[in-house]
């Protein structure tokens, strides 16, 4: 398997009010914006907590050359609400597109980067999120979707 970090696909940014970020956005022209699917399409999950994630609103922006995401935690603990409170608005992770999701993940791990929270779906697509801010200044996430490059 190639480097599961080569194919950028998302940046996420963590927003106090979704709305009014998504406003701001499109005043300066860019849209149109989509909700994302529903969390609960995951039926394997390990986070923190599963409350904060399934409460995690995302809204996101199919642009060109990548995908922008915002999301707002609400008050149930998170890592995302953890970085809102601790750091304020801007990147929580930058996501990488990866044609399967377990595969990378163990590619990840000899790389020595160990698992922050992990998701999949029935047919093994999902996400995985990476303990690396401390290294990259930012968490790092591979996913396999259901439908590439979206």
């Amino acid at each position: 398997m190639s480097n599961p970090f080569n194919k950028l696909h998302h940046i996420c940014i963590v927003v106090h009010d979704i709305d009014k970020a998504q406003a701001y956005y499109e005043s300066i022209g860019v849209g149109p914006w989509a909700e994302y699917p529903p969390l609960s399409e995951y039926e394997e999950l390990s986070v923190p907590s599963q409350a904060g994630f399934l409460a995690l609103k995302y809204r996101m922006c199919n642009l060109p050359n990548v995908q922008i995401q915002l999301c707002e935690p609400n008050d149930e603990p998170s890592p995302q609400r953890i970085h809102l409170d601790s750091k304020g608005e801007g990147v929580f992770h930058i996501g990488f597109e990866v044609p399967d999701a377990d595969a990378a993940e163990a590619q990840a791990g000899t790389l020595g980067l160990p698992v922050l929270m992990r998701g999949r779906r029935t047919n093994r697509t999902g996400f995985t999120y990476y303990a690396s801010a401390e290294g990259a200044g930012v968490t790092l996430l591979t996913r396999a979707t259901n439908l590439p490059g979206k």
